[in-house]
């Protein structure tokens, strides 16, 4: 007759992997990337109305003597970041017992809380000194890495969750469960070098807002006037903006070569095309409306979904370099495949 299971150790409710996790594991996971994302569209809605002296030279509390618009938005700003820092304080201490041994976990961690450090350190600092331009666009950058980690750590959570839920070797929520491939190494650094395009990208997109040179063309695609001053700027994003449309079309070609074999990266690569796309028609609206409020946060909600998509495809492949769970080393196997050699994951 088996031995009864002891209290607290019942089968399936270990203290590592997804079986244990607290139940407020997931809902906390959500709670504190939706408010990193709510960071950035109130940070962009700061930037659009210009808002950013609306509480004077004080901060963390405003002390602006009247409550005027601006002054409503930035301190509502301030507050949002406020509440999601503590959810994600919150939540990263959780995730990692929850998943121990993980090194990305680890390092997404460490980076989630870092950059949000550094961005609210870099905020008050604009706020109390002034800023040049060029490390002003620094600022969305820097909240944009400290979303992504939050994000990619919430994914780990929920992947292993769903692992934990399906016995069969290899099983994620919404990754395929079996033959977890590593890419080809042509795949795998462009996904890379399209991540770090996209972030050079964000990086001008903030410049032009910073120095004002949205409506310096007053045409799109074209610039309209002589390409000089503000225009120079403008297009300098323009071009940016194309190439990286360009890159993540080239990245959706290479991920469909390789569907069969990486599923995850295909689905990946083909909403990170939508999203360019998109991307590329709100800039245009922002031109053409002459920055109406709800083209210009658009284009920074798409964006930092983009960036975090690009993200997660990076997570995938390095994964599968570290030999992490979620990605499977595999040996080298000839398979009929249209006349190629594809990769089949070795299984013990």
């Amino acid at each position: 007759m088996p031995a009864p299971c002891k209290r607290g150790n019942r089968p399936g409710k270990g203290k590592s992997g997804g079986r244990g996790m607290s139940r407020f594991l997931k809902p906390l996971a959500v709670v504190a990337t939706v408010s990193m994302y709510l960071v950035l569209i109130a940070g962009a809605l700061v930037s659009a109305t210009g808002s950013g002296d609306g509480c004077g030279r004080s901060w963390p509390l405003c002390g602006s003597p009247v409550w005027t618009v601006e002054a409503v938005i930035e301190f509502s700003h301030r507050v949002i970041s406020g509440l999601a820092a503590l959810a994600v304080v919150a939540f990263v201490p959780v995730a990692l017992r929850a998943l121990p041994g993980r090194r990305d976990a680890r390092w997404l961690g460490f980076l989630g809380v870092g950059f949000l450090v550094l961005q609210s350190g870099l905020g008050a600092g604009v706020v109390l000194w002034g800023q040049p331009d060029a490390v002003l666009a620094l600022h969305f950058g820097i909240s944009l890495a400290s979303f992504a980690a939050v994000a990619l750590l919430a994914v780990l959570v929920f992947q292993e969750a769903g692992a934990a839920g399906d016995a069969r070797p290899g099983a994620l929520a919404g990754v395929a469960p079996m033959a977890f491939v590593p890419p080809s190494p042509r795949l795998r650094r462009w996904i890379w070098f399209t991540l770090a395009l996209s972030y050079v990208i964000v990086y001008t997109g903030a410049y032009v807002r910073h120095t004002l040179s949205s409506l310096a063309c007053p045409a799109w695609p074209l610039c309209g006037v002589p390409v000089t001053g503000a225009a120079a700027i403008q297009m300098t994003h323009r071009a940016g903006a194309g190439l990286l449309a360009l890159a993540i079309a080239v990245l959706a070609w290479l991920a469909y070569r390789e569907r069969h074999a990486r599923p995850d990266l295909f689905r990946g690569s083909v909403a990170a095309l939508i999203l360019v796309g998109l991307q590329s028609i709100t800039g245009g609206l922002i031109v053409l409306t002459r920055l109406s409020l709800a083209s210009t946060l658009t284009h920074s909600g798409v964006i930092t979904l983009l960036f975090a998509v690009l993200a997660y495809l990076c997570l995938q492949v390095a994964r599968d370099e570290a030999g992490e769970p979620g990605g499977r080393r595999a040996a080298l196997a000839p398979v009929a495949s249209g006349g190629d050699t594809a990769r089949v994951a070795a299984h013990s």
